[in-house]
């Protein structure tokens, strides 16, 4: 098998699972070399690296864009699939879905609202996301949903 020496960024495909060997996890990048969806490339990935085994599957989620570098082997066979051993990685961007392990979503009918610990105010939308406006409280969502429905003139 051929190597190479290769920095890639791409987004966590799945959840990383360990590998078949001590301290050692197994993943999949998506990386996108164009703008158009139909030329993303999902990589295979393991690595040994205790550290990074246990980056993977305690603090990486999927969606996180991730720069990784490592060593590809390059099938001998076109049978056999290229798989890139990892042994650097940086995080370069979180999910956008991580924001919302510490707010709580919550469905009014037609509507959705996202409560938050740290605030009051309580945004809302419809059901098909578009923006209705925020509650100064979680009494007043029922009032705001009220008038986005007098405006509107139907529900969400």
């Amino acid at each position: 098998m051929d190597t190479t020496r290769l920095t890639i960024d791409g987004y966590l495909d799945t959840v990383p699972t360990l590998g078949a060997a001590p301290h050692t996890a197994r993943f999949q990048l998506v990386v996108s070399p164009t703008e158009d969806l139909v030329d993303d490339v999902i990589w295979s990935c393991t690595t040994g690296d205790p550290r990074i085994t246990h980056e993977l599957l305690t603090d990486i989620q999927p969606g996180d864009l991730l720069r990784v570098t490592g060593i590809l082997l390059q099938p001998s066979t076109p049978a056999e699939a290229a798989r890139l051993t990892v042994d650097a990685l940086q995080v370069l961007a979180t999910a956008p879905a991580r924001a919302l392990q510490e707010m709580v979503l919550d469905r009014y009918g037609d509507y959705i609202v996202v409560f938050d610990a740290d605030t009051d105010a309580v945004p809302v939308f419809t059901a098909c996301g578009q923006w209705v406006g925020w509650a100064e409280t979680p009494d007043t969502i029922t009032t705001l949903i009220d008038v986005h429905e007098r405006v509107t003139g139907s529900e969400a």
